[in-house]
């Protein structure tokens, strides 16, 4: 039955039992706790005997959610596939225990119960006593879920007073495995093999001035590992540097929570936090030490900055950050030279950039002799035939998968209701059960869903015929052309085999030296020498594999 009609029949004194309906319920509990559990089971068998006595209804499976907050509806999955199923016309009325199931969000619980009446679907709230089928229900339920949300607000705001009156009378909150101390009822105490520790961190840290890196790899040496048998984790010891507790300070309000509802946080900046000495928190490092370990973790962070934002482009070129010259220590710097026959890309020394041939005699190097290096490499390290099958099949496991023949069918069929509906609305317009604008509406409403459903129809058609035969050929034709540099060499491709390039102080300007380490571990020579053309060269390679020398 359409809503106009059942409207029509609950006017014209029917009960809502007497009137053939598709019935389901909707059936959540808040906690997973056993008795949560038991509430549970109860509201199910409920509603299935309840739905199941009636003899004009016809049952349909429920949907229940176990142990999800009703604040938002974002993750409730069980709810989420029913709103669905109303979409798809699988039913003609929901039972539910009340408001608060449906959601405390008074936005949520409107938005929803008005997309189900937009689908025929009507909503009985049994405790509230509200059936959205009822004219007046729209207003009852504003005024019931208001009240609703107004519980959840009122919620927050008594834990965080409890919050508050807890950490005045000494207890502490939040993480009940924290490194170094043992935490029973909101008391701290210190455990003595973990604190010792936290202590040697702040040493290595503050005293012998290591990196986190270091330090990881110390204690693991020392025979310090995390609770799981590990080395520490890198971010395990920032965490451990920068809590106050360590010095026996109380820290909070890190982060405030912008909206109850969405449960949504924003972290604030150090100076709103709220610190202080708090004899409740036994201090592991002295004050001193914990200050110098800080104040030496901050200035290294904006140090790191710095260099992060002057090398925002470190990795703008292929071979960026991957040459060294051996009699400085000193990295390549890319420079474009001109000229009239155009442009060629060169990388020089950084001392050579800054104070000339004086300051370095390492030669330049081209960006096209690095390219051509690595391409006669290429061969002996990449299988060609294997790398393209592998993206082959890499492209063929993203194709669609049969699935998309089911979704296919799913959309025409929610395509043929939406356009029955449509019939059916056109038809009580000329009878004149509804106005010109409640049509207008509604069969805006309807034709955006054909159109949002026939473009996800095409998407998925196109994705089909994305794959024919003729294709992967060209495919492999193409990947084929490009391993072998039958169309040029592409320097992405060849500078990924290599890690590092090392200018030798042996080299000059007609004979250039260098010490490669490719991606794979593996040293490799070059030499190479220039003849009178710059665009010309005679290459020997050497390589050390495992079973011998060889030179190539």
């Amino acid at each position: 039955m359409n809503l106009l009609q059942i409207r029509r029949e609950l006017r014209e004194g029917k009960s809502l039992f007497d009137l053939p309906l598709r019935v389901t319920f909707y059936a959540r509990v808040s906690t997973e706790k056993t008795e949560q559990k038991g509430s549970l089971e109860n509201q199910v068998q409920y509603y299935t005997d309840f739905i199941q006595s009636r003899s004009c209804w016809t049952y349909v499976q429920g949907y229940i959610d176990e142990g999800i907050s009703g604040t938002s509806t974002a993750r409730r999955e069980s709810f989420l596939r029913m709103i669905a199923d109303a979409r798809a016309g699988r039913f003609d009325f929901i039972i539910t225990k009340e408001i608060s199931r449906f959601s405390r969000s008074t936005l949520d619980s409107i938005q929803y119960t008005q997309e189900l009446l937009e689908h025929g679907v009507g909503v009985l709230f049994q405790n509230d006593n509200i059936n959205t089928l009822d004219t007046d229900s729209e207003f009852r339920l504003v005024v019931m879920a208001g009240v609703a949300q107004d519980e959840v607000r009122k919620l927050s705001e008594r834990l965080k007073f409890g919050f508050r009156q807890a950490i005045r009378n000494g207890h502490v909150l939040g993480n009940d495995r924290l490194w170094g101390y043992d935490k029973k009822n909101c008391v701290l105490t210190v455990n003595e093999p973990e604190a010792q520790v936290v202590r040697r961190i702040f040493h290595l840290y503050a005293n012998e001035q290591m990196g986190i890196r270091r330090i990881s790899q110390a204690l693991y040496d020392e025979g310090f590992t995390s609770r799981n048998g590990n080395a520490f984790n890198e971010l395990t010891i920032r965490h451990i540097l920068c809590n106050p507790k360590y010095k026996g300070w109380y820290c909070a309000g890190k982060s405030q929570t912008v909206d109850y509802r969405s449960k949504r946080k924003v972290f604030l900046p150090e100076q709103d936090w709220v610190m202080y000495p708090d004899p409740a928190v036994p201090a592991i490092v002295p004050e001193e030490l914990w200050d110098r370990a800080n104040a030496l973790y901050k200035q290294r962070s904006r140090q790191m900055m710095a260099h992060q934002q002057g090398t925002s482009f470190h990795n703008r070129y292929p071979y960026s950050g991957k040459l060294l010259c051996e009699a400085h220590g000193t990295s390549f710097h890319r420079q474009v030279l001109k000229s009239a026959k155009g442009e060629k890309e060169v990388w020089q020394c950084r001392v050579y950039r800054s104070r000339g041939r004086a300051g370095c005699a390492a030669p330049q190097v081209y960006s096209w002799e690095l390219d051509e290096i690595l391409a006669r490499i290429f061969p002996y390290l990449i299988d060609k035939d294997a790398l393209a099958e592998a993206v082959l099949d890499l492209i063929r496991s993203a194709a669609p998968v049969k699935s998309s023949q089911r979704e296919l069918r799913q959309i025409q069929e929610r395509l043929s209701g939406l356009t029955a509906k449509k019939d059916r609305l056109l038809e009580l317009s000329v009878a004149g059960a509804l106005s010109d604008q409640e049509f207008k509406a509604r069969n805006d409403g309807f034709n955006r869903q054909i159109e949002l459903l026939k473009r996800q129809r095409d998407d998925l058609q196109a994705q089909q015929d994305l794959l024919s035969p003729q294709q992967l050929r060209e495919i492999h034709t193409a990947l084929a052309e490009e391993l072998s540099f039958a169309r040029g060499i592409d320097s992405w491709l060849v500078s990924t085999l290599l890690q590092q390039a090392v200018v030798r102080q042996d080299s000059t300007r007609n004979e250039v030296r260098l010490d490669l380490i490719l991606f794979d571990g593996s040293p490799w020579r070059a030499v190479f020498q220039r003849e009178k053309s710059s665009f010309c060269f005679r290459l020997s390679l050497q390589c050390a594999p495992p079973d011998g020398d060889c030179a190539r």
